[in-house]
This record gives structure tokens, sequence and C-alpha cells, in this order.
């Protein structure tokens, strides 16, 4: 495959794309391992799915913001790779389903020709930034967070502190104390400050780390209340240099920051932080952000227009439509069922936008979109359009409109059905508990397994697919879990689990504990207030008759959606690591950095150039450890473990501490000079391991074509 030199693709992404390429037919060829080959495409977007023989493609929609005609690029490209369809995430992300994996690089290519890019969507990198998407409009914010979301997603784009990290790493900024972009449970969050000095107001953010979701949720830390703007570069890439180096990498489970935190601390973590100050390569200083320039639609006379449905309208206006901090201009949520959409609609409202609104579309949390810089006059022309596509209704942030991940549908780790309960109960409570759909106090979220793409760790009333064992028979199940969110002061809680149920009792289970709540609510309180003031074990015995499988009948066994008995399907997560590999695969590792290293200190990046000779000796020290049967499940532990099994027995002759020469990159200034001598001695050490490998093959030809096992080999 080959992108067009006078197209608008950048130096940098056609030489990803045309790896990418590479890398596809090198698999093909039997040259690579398949596990291998997985955490190469995961990293530029592709991942596998529930079907065989097909990929989901993530598209990085940075803070989700999204122009009409980049949409149309989208819809263009689904209707040529894809099936026609585009899925809004809960990371502000666009997926594509059903593409072959050959065709990945052809769809990249028309992609970036708009300015889009699928690198580091998935995989053990920094994955997509979010930000509310009211960021910039928001009548609450003290600032607009966009330019600083914007800011953090160039610097990370292909840094090499962040490519082949133990796992993913998450950030988000919010627009005010709400939280809309739920800080809470993130590696990294930011929310906006302004501090008052002799007069001179600065801005800056509220930190907080190591929050997660996940089957062990956690709420983040704060790192600092005030951060100064020009700090939070350079701290978010002194953060992510150390969950890189000290993350755990064996276990897959515990290889997030939440798990660091909760191992040293997160007091220590800010410790590391400051340590890594000299090496960095964003310095505190004063930022440079560019205010967002939105590109309005030419004025038109827009005369009286009938809407399509009066009361449906009365509706919408009310739980749909904000003015925005701009007076005159109006925000619009579309909900978009299930987060997905059509092609031809995308068209459609790209269309629609560039005639009635600000060119600048927002991909929300919750997968819907908002459109901005709408006048007054043309709010019932916005309605009869979305009126058509079925994207009016009304209920943003309420009850009604529920986040649910693909689940069963596509992804490998669905264990039972999410959308089509996600449509069930959207139904109920539109026709059952109308006055919910103008209330925000209660929200719905599901997943389709316990990893919580469907985020229902944060939800009031939240469910993860899940079984349960009947006999020889299996029932499709969800965990209720109760009390997530945040509360209307801007409190982030993380859910309780409550009760396993049948999936079919579920619907009936929200109508035990909303009919609780109107019954038992104290005046004016919270729907999780009321949950903390009852407990755990109220809700617990209040659904439990509903767990009762002794007179269960057929449709039970059945899952939501589908026609057949139920029978339990659990692929292997594309966010796994490598299960196997050989040590000489694992030397090219190294030796793929030195020609990184050389060809940044050409390019004058000499950050990355010395971050490219660390994994040089991070990797080849692996390499030999891992011949001598070493677990390698930190990057801090494989370098204090080479001094211990190589250097201090004399198996292996370095000059010094390994680890002190290892470390001299978080001591010194980035510069060329250095740089340039840290890669010497880098280049240095690998060819003596290779060396001290040949030796070690000749002695024990078992080594040849020894195996690696998975707990061995992630760091």
């Amino acid at each position: 495959m080959s992108t067009n030199p006078n197209s608008n693709i950048s130096k940098e992404a056609r030489k990803d794309i045309l790896e990418l390429d590479e890398k596809i037919k090198e698999f093909n060829a039997g040259k690579i391992p398949e596990d291998k080959f997985k955490l190469f495409r995961l990293t530029r977007g592709v991942y596998g799915q529930r079907q065989l023989g097909v990929q989901m493609i993530r598209i990085k929609i940075p803070y989700g913001k999204i122009t009409s005609k980049q949409l149309k690029t989208i819809a263009a490209t689904s209707d040529k790779f894809s099936n026609g369809n585009l899925h809004l995430t809960t990371r502000q992300d666009i997926q594509l389903h059903y593409v072959k994996v050959e065709e990945s690089p052809a769809l990249w290519a028309d992609l970036e020709e708009s300015d889009i890019t699928l690198r580091e969507a998935c995989g053990n990198t920094v994955r997509n930034i979010t930000a509310s998407a009211v960021a910039g409009i928001d009548p609450n914010e003290l600032f607009d967070v966009s330019p600083y979301a914007q800011k953090l997603f160039e610097f990370f784009l292909r840094n090499p502190i962040c490519q082949e990290m133990g796992r993913k790493f998450k950030i988000a900024l919010s627009s005010s104390d709400d939280d809309s972009a739920f800080t809470y449970f993130h590696d990294l969050g930011l929310i906006p400050r302004v501090q008052t000095v002799d007069g001179v107001e600065k801005k800056g953010f509220k930190v907080l780390i190591a929050g997660g979701l996940g089957a062990l949720s956690m709420i983040a830390y704060t790192a600092y209340e005030f951060l100064p703007e020009e700090e939070v570069l350079p701290f978010a890439e002194a953060l992510v240099r150390v969950f890189d180096r000290h993350g755990e990498r064996t276990s897959r489970n515990k290889a997030r920051m939440k798990f660091l935190a909760k191992k040293i601390g997160a007091k220590k973590i800010v410790e590391l932080v400051e340590e890594e100050r000299k090496a960095l390569q964003a310095k505190v200083g004063k930022i440079e952000i560019k205010e967002e320039v939105v590109s309005l639609p030419a004025e038109k006379e827009i005369g009286e227009v009938k809407v399509l449905d009066e009361q449906l309208y009365k509706d919408w206006l009310v739980t749909n439509v904000f003015e925005q901090k701009q007076k005159g201009y109006y925000g619009v949520y579309a909900l978009v069922p299930l987060g997905n959409f059509s092609s031809d609609t995308a068209r459609e409202l790209s269309d629609l936008i560039k005639e009635y609104a600000g060119d600048d579309i927002r991909v929300t949390v919750d997968q819907n979109l908002l459109f901005k810089y709408i006048k007054k006059e043309a709010l019932p022309v916005i309605f009869n359009k979305l009126y058509e596509l079925n994207l009016a209704q009304p209920g943003f942030n309420s009850a009604a409109d529920i986040t649910a991940c693909p689940g069963t549908d596509t992804c490998n780790l669905g264990v039972s059905n999410s959308t089509v309960l996600s449509v069930e109960i959207e139904k109920m409570i539109r026709k059952e508990y109308h006055d919910l759909v103008f209330d925000s106090q209660v929200k719905f979220k599901i997943s389709g397994c316990m990893n919580s793409c469907g985020q229902h760790m944060a939800a009031n009333i939240g469910f993860h697919g899940s079984s349960i064992k009947k006999g020889a028979l299996v029932i499709p199940a969800m965990q209720v879990v109760i009390g997530g969110g945040v509360d209307p002061s801007g409190k982030g809680f993380v859910a309780e689990k409550v009760i396993k149920l049948p999936s079919k009792k579920i619907i009936e289970a929200i109508r035990w504990v909303l009919n609780d709540f109107e019954d038992k609510k104290e005046e004016g309180e919270y729907f999780n207030d009321y949950f903390y003031r009852l407990g755990k074990r109220y809700f617990y015995d209040l659904l439990k008759p509903l767990a009762d499988t002794s007179e269960l009948v057929a449709e039970d066994f059945v899952d939501w959606g589908d026609t057949e008995e139920f029978k339990l399907a659990i692929g292997v997560g594309e966010c796994a690591g490598v299960m196997y590999d050989m040590i000489g695969l694992i030397l090219k590792d190294a030796e793929t950095k030195i020609s990184l290293a050389k060809e940044a200190i050409g390019e004058g990046h000499f950050a990355d150039a010395i971050y490219h000779a660390y994994n040089i000796k991070i990797i080849a020290a692996k390499a030999l450890l891992l011949s001598d049967d070493v677990k390698c499940n930190t990057q801090i532990g494989i370098i204090r473990d080479f001094d211990k099994h190589f250097v201090s027995t004399g198996k292996f002759k370095f000059e010094g501490s390994f680890e002190e020469d290892v470390l001299q990159l978080n001591k010194q200034e980035p510069s060329k000079k250095f740089a340039e001598s840290y890669l010497e001695r880098g280049v240095k050490f690998f060819e003596e391991v290779l060396s001290h490998r040949k030796k070690q093959i000749q002695q024990d030809k078992n080594q040849e074509g020894k195996l690696v096992i998975d707990e061995y080999y992630k760091a």
C-alpha cells in the first residue's frame, strides 16, 4: 500500500500507515508472532472483535471535537471499508466495525486526508484525551479547557514515553466543578482553577491522579489543589514516565496507575514525579495556548418554522437545549440511540451544522452529540431535522439517556447483552416514569462485562454482564451496582456491588428501586444519599426475591435480543499482553530502538532520543534476565534485578552500577551532548548483551528456541 506524496497526510502519519501495511504483510507471511502483531496494531487503533476475520477500528477524536468535513470523511470511510455505521464511545471516540485488517492502512490514509488519526487509540498508550463537551461554551467554566486538551494530545502523540507501557493511561479535563468529564476516575484529571495573587489573575488546575473504574474501582487522589497552567504539561509527562518505569506489567489486572498508588502511595508517586523534572521535554514556562476560533455560518433570515411535534419540541427545549456563555447562542444535544448512527445520517448532520451551527461538533462522554453556536430562531429547524433522523428525543443526561457499550454485539469480552437491555430500559422509563426524563439525578449505565467500558461503576444504577449457573444450564445475568456518579456538588462516587440478577429480571428490579426511592426519599434528597442512608444490605434484601432461580421460565435462559438459549462465550480481550516470545525477538525490539534514537537525534528531538536509548537498555537487560528465568514485572525491577543477577555476580561485566547508569536519564537535561553519550552507552551495552547471548546459546542449545511465559515477559 502506498500513500500519495501530494496528499494532505503528514510525514509522520505517512510513515505510520506504511509501517502498519508492512507489519500486516510480515504477519501474513508468518514472520512475526500473532501476539506481537496484536500489540503493534492495537497502538494503531486496530482492535479484534468478536466476529472472526474482521476488526474494529477506533478513531481518535481528541476531546470529542470534530468538524463537519471530518464527519463526512468518517462517513465515507465507513461506507468504503465498514458497514456504514458510526459508533460513538464513552471516550469521545468514533468506532467502525467489520473492517478487514488488510484494508486498515488504506482506511487510515483516507482519514488522515482530513487530519484524523488512529494512532494510540487502543493499546498500552496514552488513550484519547477527553474533556467536557461543553468546554468553551459552559456558562459555569472559569476558562476553556479545550486548548489544554489539544496541547496534551499533541504532546503525547507518538511520544516514546508512552508507546509500550504496562497498560493504558487516561486523561480527562472537566470544564467546571460539575465534573462532567468524570475526572475522578482517571489516571490524570484536571479541573480549572483561578488564583489572584497581587491583583493578577492566574490560571491553573486542580490535579487528580490514579483514579479508575473496572473490576476494582478507585476514586482519584488530589495531587494539587492548584497547579499553575505552565506546570501541567511537565507534570503530565513526568507522571507518565513514572507510570512507565514503576507500573506493574506482569499482572494485567494490576497494571494501572490506581494499583501503583495503592502499592506505594499517591504521595510517593508525586515525589517520583519531582525526580523526573530535569529529564523532561516539556519545561515549565509560559504555555502557549491558542484560543479556539469556531467557524460560524453566514447570517441568514429564518422565517417562521412549524415544528413537527409541538409537545416533543417543548420537552426538547427543556432538556436538550441551553444558552451558552456567549449570549444569544445555544448548545443543542442530539440523543444518539446506543451511540449508533448511519453514514447517511452523518452526512445530513454535517450539512445541517454547516448551515445553522458553529463548525465544532463534540462527541459527548455519554455517546451523544453536541452542536454549538445555534441562534434561537434556528432551533425549530434543528429540531425538525433531528426529529426526521430519530435524534430528537428529549432527556439528555437523564434516566432516559442510557450509556451502554456494544457488549456481546461485537466485543470479545462481552458476557451478556447490554444494548438491547438498554433499549428496553429506556422504553420503560419513558412510558412508566416520564418525570425522570426531566430529572438528571438518576442515571443508568451498562457494560457487557466488568471492565466498565459502559462506565457502569459511575452510574447511580449500573449493570455489568455476568452469568448464573443453574445445574447444567447457564442463565444470562447482570451484576447490579448502585450509588456511583457525580452528585450535584461535583463529588464523585464509585458504585457498590449489590446483587447479581438474571438479565430478564432487570426491568422489574429497576421498577422496585425507583418505586422505593419515590416512597422513602426525604425532602429534596439526592438518589445516592438515599442509597447510602439506607445501606447496601437494604437494597440486597429488597432485590433478593428476583435472584430466586427456582421458578424461572424458558425466556429467562435466553439473553436480551437472542432467540436461542444462552451460552457463555468469552474471548480474549485485545488489551491482553503477549503470551510468549523468543529472546531473539526481544533483542530485535532493542535493535529497533537504536535506529529510532539515532533518527530522533538527527531531527533534534533529544528527549525522545534519550527515552529510546533508555528502552534499549531496559529491553536488552530484560532479555538476559528472561534467559535466566527471572521474572520481569516492572522496569525499575528489571534495572535492579540486572544488577543483582548479572552485575554483582560477575556473570556480566559492567563498570559500576547498572541502575545508576540507566537512571542518568532523569538526572540530566535532555541536551544533544547527553543524548549522544547516553545512546552511545546504550548501543555498547546492547552489543555486549548480544555477545553474552551468543555465548549462552553456544553453551546451552536449549536456549536458542527458549519460550518466555506471559507472566515473565511484559515489562
